[in-house]
């Protein structure tokens, strides 16, 4: 068996912070012990280096290692649209994400666009995502084949919807089921991708499609589901329209399946007490993503709410209404947004950890596998360190103690910062001058 120590500054969470004060675990001269790939031991790294006294060492003192980012949210065809301003969402979806997305018929662009996606994740120290994928069969399999050779974790599918789209966009349920058969055959489970049952939202897919959905999750039982719920308040009312039976919108995904502990819910600015309540019961997550609800006027999170109900919620980029694919601005957004909320959180740089990866890992069925140093866990991890003679450099070395440290990579850190990033212990980015042991 392969050992090799990495000693760094150490940070994760081996907990929820909301509920348990000691939940943020940090190291200042830390150790990760990673065998064959994985997690074997962490802590202080005199104690872990004293068990495993042959180990080789990698000394990346003077940065800082943290565990790879899950990315709950975020569209690999809107990579080119990043920076559209001044829109709501319906007027964004028709002017620029839905034209976007059309282009993904075209399987050069889309296996083009796929591999910078998937760099730009790794670049950015994001080693599992859950993606909303394309309207195309051939699209979705160049996502996952540059996923693949890409070593990243990402679970995706093919995005379904039959009205009030593009037409070039719609599909028959028919062909729907049919393609996703396919692709669920060819790459669910295979090495580290898995499959998303993926109905763009409940105003683009008819009953019929929905119930393409519910088939597939009942045919499948190890797939997940995602879509997008209660962004807008015109949103909410269309699908109130579209829907008339339904009590509000979480009734719909109800209905067919998508919900519970398999979903993940994007957005979720305006939901109603009782839908809270039935997303609490049920487990189903709901993925936040704050710089997109304030690059579109959506709304601000009412994570209090979410908290208070129990519901489960994770951090994500949303790209492309979202700003980039930097979790650590993506924690610093939410930060903001609550400081701001009528009744927002006090967050502090554990929460925002937490929401940038063992949530992430929880709202994917993933925890026992990724998102924390736990022993035994997959060794998936960012090495942190900033460039010589920045401003995060020098606070870094003046902090005051692991918060005042740690929130200063959430304030400062940029890809700039990202040196290199592991999945099962294997190298799939690198930047600068450090070795890879």
């Amino acid at each position: 068996m392969t050992a090799a120590l990495f000693r760094a500054s150490l940070f994760h969470t081996a907990a929820d912070p909301f509920r348990d004060d000691g939940a943020l675990v940090y190291h200042e001269d830390g150790g990760l012990l990673v065998r064959d790939g994985r997690v074997a031991a962490s802590g202080d790294y005199q104690t872990v280096r004293a068990d495993w006294p042959d180990a080789p060492t990698t000394d990346w003192r003077g940065g800082v290692l943290l565990p790879g980012f899950v990315d709950a949210h975020v569209h690999f065809p809107q990579l080119r649209i990043i920076g559209g301003f001044g829109r709501t969402l319906l007027e964004w979806l028709d002017e620029l994400a839905l034209p976007e997305e059309a282009r993904m018929a075209d399987v050069a662009y889309a296996r083009q666009t796929a591999e910078t996606f998937v760099r730009a994740l790794a670049a950015h120290g994001t080693t599992t995502a859950l993606v909303f994928g394309a309207h195309f069969a051939s699209a979705m399999a160049a996502l996952f084949e540059a996923a693949a050779a890409a070593g990243l974790r990402i679970v995706s599918g093919l995005v379904l919807a039959d009205r009030l789209l593009r037409p070039d966009l719609h599909q028959t349920p028919e062909d729907a089921y049919r393609a996703s058969v396919d692709l669920i055959r060819r790459f669910h489970g295979k090495g580290r991708l898995l499959y998303a049952v993926t109905p763009r939202f409940a105003r683009s897919t008819s009953e019929a499609m929905l119930e393409v959905c519910q088939t597939l999750l009942g045919e499948h039982d190890t797939v997940r589901a995602q879509s997008h719920i209660n962004e807008s308040p015109r949103e909410v009312a269309e699908v109130a329209r579209l829907f008339p039976w339904a009590r509000d919108y979480l009734a719909v995904y109800e209905r067919y399946g998508v919900a519970g502990r398999r979903a993940v819910l994007a957005h979720n600015v305006h939901p109603t007490p009782a839908e809270l309540e039935r997303l609490a019961a049920a487990r189903t997550a709901v993925a936040h993503c704050p710089a997109s609800n304030a690059v579109l006027g959506s709304g601000i999170f009412p994570l209090r709410r979410h908290l208070d109900a129990g519901v489960r919620c994770a951090l994500g980029t949303d790209v492309g209404a979202g700003t980039g694919f930097g979790m650590l601005k993506e924690g610093l957004q939410a930060y903001l947004m609550q400081r701001v909320a009528p009744d927002g959180v006090a967050l502090d740089p554990g929460h925002l950890l937490y929401l940038a990866t063992l949530a992430g890992a929880e709202a994917l069925g993933l925890d026992d596998e990724i998102g924390s140093f736990g022993a035994g866990k997959a060794a998936d991890f960012v090495y942190l360190r900033p460039p010589a003679g920045s401003p995060l450099e020098a606070v870094l070395r003046h902090a005051d103690g692991a918060r005042h440290a740690l929130g200063a990579m959430f304030m400062l850190a940029g890809s700039e910062s990202v040196r290199e990033v592991r999945v099962a212990g294997s190298p799939v980015f690198r930047r600068g001058p450090e070795p890879i042991a």
